[in-house]
């Protein structure tokens, strides 16, 4: 009787270990290097929300800003390992795992945001993000920070403008290239150390949205901002394939239309604070803003478009049409 009943205790003993197993919420580590103000964390922050909204006890989502868990160079690798389970980083950072990604680097591509976005909406667009999937990465999304515009510390009107300067660049052979087509000199350094190079005259320039030229107070240490809009800085929102496809499907579908959501919302931010932020540049008298007529913009173009013919191969011409077929 006594081992009948201690095996009765035993057996609940299992069945309230497993229930209580079962119970606990799929927890999802979101990791990106950036302050909570920005379009990028407050995107993060609505997903957050979301997630807590309809999947509240299924589903946690734990939201690490300003590198707090990781930087940029090492997110991806510990999502990979499971240290973490969505990271934003630039579209740049993806070369490792899929060279098509430098399509997003070539200059003058896209005309404006909205080209991007149809683009990035449309079937090629939507089709890279399962472009990583054989190396475990998931594209989720494209969140927006805007186009780029070209500071430095002279005037820039038109490519000749530019000979013999240095600038700052992300690691990235597309923006490389960019600067050699107008004989300028590239430099790879971290995101953190511009401002300083470009007070000591280490660099004359760099390239940059108008809200990182804003909050990174470029605009202090820069006589001239070229309202150029010649490329885009856009991240991409992802997540590790093990991951994702071990989620249960009704699961991963509320958790994709939460992340759908709030991506929107973080673009319609970014949209709204490229406005403002030049705005704010331009009423602080610490530098000049250039726009360049329609004549001078085509030199720039012209300059820098064979860029597209030397990353024609990695990209594939498929994908550099479609993305030159957005523009209209």
């Amino acid at each position: 009787m006594r081992k009948l009943t201690a095996g009765l205790f035993a057996a609940a003993a299992m069945m309230t270990a497993t229930v209580a197993t079962a119970a606990e919420p799929i927890v999802i580590k979101f990791s990106h290097v950036v302050a909570e103000n920005t379009p990028k964390g407050q995107m993060a922050n609505k997903f957050r929300d979301l997630v807590a909204e309809r999947l509240g006890g299924k589903v946690t989502v734990e939201v690490y800003p300003s590198s707090q868990l990781y930087g940029d160079n090492k997110v991806l690798e510990a999502m990979l390992l499971g240290d973490v389970q969505i990271a934003a980083p630039s579209l740049s950072k993806f070369k490792k795992y899929t060279k098509k990604m430098q399509l997003f680097d070539l200059p003058f591509l896209f005309k404006n945001m909205e080209a991007a976005e149809k683009f990035q909406q449309g079937e090629a667009g939507q089709k890279l993000l399962s472009s990583m999937k054989r190396k475990g990465v998931v594209g989720l999304g494209y969140l927006h920070n805007g186009m780029k515009q070209i500071s430095a510390s002279k005037p820039l009107r038109v490519p000749a403008d530019a000979n013999g300067l240095k600038f700052r660049i992300m690691p990235s052979d597309v923006l490389s290239a960019q600067f050699e087509a107008v004989n300028a000199v590239p430099l790879k350094k971290p995101f953190s150390e511009v401002f300083t190079l470009l007070q000591t005259k280490a660099i004359d320039g760099q390239e940059n949205t108008w809200s990182n030229i804003y909050s990174k107070k470029f605009f202090e240490v820069q006589e001239y901002i070229t309202a150029s809009d010649h490329g885009l800085l856009d991240y991409l929102v992802v997540t590790s394939a093990e991951f994702w496809d071990g989620l249960p499907d009704d699961v991963r579908a509320e958790v994709k239309k939460a992340m759908d959501e709030a991506i929107a919302f973080g673009n319609k931010i970014a949209g709204e604070k490229a406005i403002n932020d030049r705005k704010a540049i331009e009423e602080s008298g610490r530098s000049k803003v250039i726009d360049l007529t329609d004549a001078e913009r085509q030199q720039w173009v012209e300059a820098m478009k064979p860029v597209w013919a030397k990353f024609e191969g990695d990209v594939g011409k498929d994908l550099l049409d479609a993305a030159i077929a957005a523009n209209n």
